[in-house]
């Protein structure tokens, strides 16, 4: 998979202001170390009321309040983990619109594969492995130790990955891969990390968190690892993402063997006309020229006939009618 080459621009900085507004609120945040792995730094948009700003993040930037206190009680929380390369402003869009209509979302930078990580490695099997207990961090953090963690309800989180961040939910969600499926394409690829790590060694199963009580999941790299038998375990409600064509390396099938093995239905959409950077966010013109430079365009390009801000519209709105129903209507 491609690694955006975003180390130098994630400066955080508050720019433009605007009239008062109901508004999502924005912080920066780090989880301290511990035994289960390094710091972790995140971004957390919440309900508050204030001048809302641009705020830069990275070539982008969110329209938010930083720092404003927080408004609410009992608020459900979505965490968020990008893909390979990703960071935690990928989906500030949806982010805000969550946001909005009362939900806490915190995205992580995931530590062996974002953009930024001076310490990722993407091809050693523990940047995925490592994926749903920096997330499990993160959820405890958000629930302990951060300012607002007594308007949040622990009875009400939610996951949204994109990528390998939805094999991330995947796994939050009592998924396991079975990696030994890996192993008929090993001889495509001679050298490879992954090969020669699941050959050598067991991989303990993956941790779940019996937390998350839903669960919307985007073009899940390393779909097809997931069996029936693998799956068995996912009780809950599940929004199901895939791309037409796929690519970087995705295949259609990842996420059609995901829809075929989870215990129940999900909400299955398959989106016409699509790839699978066509998840990520419309690009700023900025943004788009980095990715050109670093000679990843397709990161910011569709096929023909493909309208990305017209789908990321609707596509927010889904998820977040999705989120809604499980975590606020079925509630009450």
């Amino acid at each position: 998979m491609k690694i955006l080459k975003l180390a130098a621009i994630l400066a955080i900085t508050a720019f433009s202001t605007f009239q008062p507004a109901q508004a999502a609120g924005l912080k920066f945040i780090e989880v301290p170390s511990n035994g289960r792995g390094p710091v972790l730094t995140a971004a957390v948009w919440y309900p508050c009321v204030g001048k809302l700003a641009q705020v830069e993040i990275g070539f982008d930037y969110s329209t938010a309040v930083q720092d404003c206190p927080l408004t609410g009680e009992k608020l459900p929380l979505i965490v968020i983990s990008h893909g390979v390369g990703g960071w935690s402003g990928n989906y500030h869009g949806l982010a805000e619109m969550l946001a909005d209509a009362g939900f806490v979302v915190a995205a992580i930078n995931h530590p062996r594969d974002s953009g930024a990580s001076k310490t990722r490695d993407p091809n050693d099997i523990a940047s995925m492995t490592q994926r749903p207990v920096d997330m499990t961090r993160l959820i405890d953090f958000m629930l302990d130790r951060w300012s607002g963690a007594p308007q949040v309800d622990p009875a009400r989180i939610g996951v949204f990955g994109f990528s390998r961040g939805g094999f991330t939910g995947l796994a939050m969600i009592g998924g396991n891969p079975d990696w030994k499926l890996l192993l008929d394409n090993c001889p495509t690829y001679p050298g490879n990390r992954f090969c020669e790590q699941i050959n050598s060694s067991a991989i303990a199963p993956l941790a779940g968190d019996p937390r998350i009580k839903t669960a919307v999941l985007v073009d899940p790299a390393g779909g097809s690892l997931f069996t029936a038998e693998g799956l068995g375990k996912v009780t809950v409600p599940v929004q199901l993402w895939a791309s037409e064509y796929g690519g970087d390396g995705l295949s259609p099938k990842d996420a059609a063997t995901v829809a075929h093995n989870l215990p129940a239905k999900p909400d299955y959409r398959i989106v016409p006309n699509s790839g699978h950077f066509s998840f990520l966010p419309p690009c700023s013109q900025e943004f788009a020229k980095l990715v050109t430079s670093s000679g990843e365009p397709e990161l910011c390009t569709d096929r023909a006939g493909f309208d990305r801000v017209a789908f990321h519209k609707q596509f927010n709105a889904d998820i977040l009618a999705f989120f809604r129903k499980n975590l606020i209507e079925a509630e009450q």
